[in-house]
């Protein structure tokens, strides 16, 4: 589609046979083996750069070259110098692995507290994007504030004005309890220092979606 110019990494003789099974127009793409000779002096150059970063947390130069193997943490040394744009990984690995060396080696944002996770998913009515399902493990009202407005700043990437719903087992105080409660709280901190967003909970995923129960039921909210 002409949106991007790939690098492939793995094995070339394995990648140039998947491109020629499968009737790939990928004629002349770069296909970089992270294994091989040829990529001898810039794995090296990568560890020594992944040593400095970690040798405080438990890394020795012999874990990061040997790191420098693994096409997770080579394509993620890529991006952080400035080699390639963005990476694409993921399918042969579990989530944990695969964002593990994005955290080591690039890092937060300046000015973030955690890094959160985003999923798209297109549908018939246009995009949804749901976070954080994949990384933060029971976040505090603080942590959920700051997960809403990077995902926020995400979206608006695409050139999207989100609309943010705060999901729980609860609409708007319906049910007692302290994930109810961890939303509200956010969402509170939410309209007083960000009053542009629109953003409210806490709310059902059914009822975020149905304009007419939101309107029958909850006229007051933000997301009417």
């Amino acid at each position: 589609e002409g949106i991007a110019k790939p690098i492939l990494l793995g094995n070339k003789k394995t990648i140039q046979n998947l491109i020629s099974e499968n009737h790939l127009e990928l004629e002349g793409v770069e296909i970089i083996d992270p294994k091989s000779e040829e990529q001898k002096i810039r794995r090296y150059e990568f560890a020594q750069i992944l040593y400095r970063k970690r040798q405080r947390k438990g890394m020795t130069i012999n874990n990061a070259i040997e790191l420098m193997n693994d096409r997770n943490y080579f394509s993620t040394m890529l991006v952080e110098n400035g080699i390639a744009d963005a990476m694409v990984s993921g399918l042969t690995n579990n989530y944990p692995n695969t964002i593990r060396p994005a955290l080591q080696i690039i890092g937060k944002t300046k000015g973030a507290s955690l890094v959160s996770g985003m999923y798209i998913i297109n549908t018939k009515k246009g995009p949804f994007f749901f976070a954080d399902t994949t990384v933060n493990k029971n976040p505090t009202t603080e942590q959920l504030v700051e997960i809403t407005r990077q995902t926020v700043y995400a979206v608006k990437q695409f050139n999207i004005e989100p609309r943010v719903a705060m999901l729980a087992y609860s609409n708007f105080g319906s049910n007692q309890g302290r994930i109810p409660q961890l939303v509200r709280d956010a969402v509170k901190i939410l309209h007083t220092e960000n009053p542009e967003l629109i953003v409210d909970g806490e709310i059902h995923a059914n009822v975020a979606l149905n304009p007419q129960l939101l309107v029958e039921n909850f006229p007051f909210s933000k997301l009417v």
